[in-house]
C-alpha cells in the first residue's frame, strides 16, 4: 500500500468511526510508525479541516445533521469535563440554556466543536468577567448537541452519564418532550 491509499484509507476509518481514534492503532493496522501516522495526518488536516486532534485520538468531524437537547448538572470545575466530552466523541455543542422559575427559558448561542473552542471558552470564564449560565439554577442546564448521528448521540448521552453529569428529566420534562415530538 502506497502513502496515497493508506491517507484514503484512514479517512474511510474516520469517516466510519464512532469515536476518536488513535495514531497507534492506525499504525498497527497500517503496519507503520505511530510518527508515520502523525506526518500523514498532518497532511490530510491540511487539505480536510474536518478533522480533529483529541487526547483521545482522531476523529472526522461530520456535517452535523442530528440534533438532541439534554439535561445536564454539575459544579462549575466539571465544565471542561463536561465540553470535552462532548466534543471528543464527535458533538458541537450549539447552545446551552436554563429553565428559570421567574424569567422563563433562557438560551444563549455557544458552538463549541473542539477543545479549542473549549479552552477558549474557559479562558472567558476565568477572566471573572462572566459566570455560568447554570449557576442561576443550582447548575441545572441544557445543552442542545449535535452530531453526525443519532448513534453518536446516544454515545455523549452514555459518556455524560457515567461521568456523572447526566441529569434525569422530571415527570414534567418527559411529558413536554413527548409532547414537542409529536407536534414538530
Amino acid at each position: 500500500m502506497n502513502v496515497k491509499e493508506r491517507r484514503n484509507e484512514i479517512l474511510k476509518i474516520l469517516g466510519r468511526a464512532d469515536g476518536p481514534v488513535a495514531a497507534k492503532e492506525l499504525a498497527v493496522r497500517f503496519h507503520v510508525s505511530r510518527q508515520v501516522i502523525v506526518q500523514d495526518m498532518a497532511v490530510l488536516r491540511a487539505v480536510n479541516s474536518d478533522i480533529v486532534s483529541t487526547c483521545r485520538g482522531y476523529i472526522l468531524q461530520k456535517e452535523a445533521c442530528f440534533s438532541r437537547e439534554i439535561k445536564v448538572c454539575h459544579a462549575e470545575e466539571d465544565v471542561a469535563r463536561e465540553l470535552n466530552l462532548i466534543v471528543d466523541y464527535g458533538g458541537k455543542v450549539k447552545n446551552v440554556s436554563i429553565k428559570h422559575r421567574v424569567y422563563g427559558r433562557i438560551t444563549v448561542d455557544m458552538d463549541i466543536a473542539s477543545r479549542q473552542d473549549v479552552d477558549e471558552f474557559l479562558e472567558l470564564l476565568q477572566s471573572g468577567k462572566s459566570t455560568l449560565l447554570g449557576s442561576a439554577t443550582a447548575g441545572y442546564h441544557y445543552h442542545l448537541i449535535e452530531a453526525a448521528s443519532n448513534e453518536r448521540l446516544d454515545r455523549i448521552a452514555r459518556q455524560l452519564e457515567q461521568a456523572g453529569l447526566l441529569a434525569p428529566l422530571t415527570p414534567w420534562e418527559q411529558e413536554n418532550e413527548t409532547e414537542e415530538q409529536d407536534n414538530p
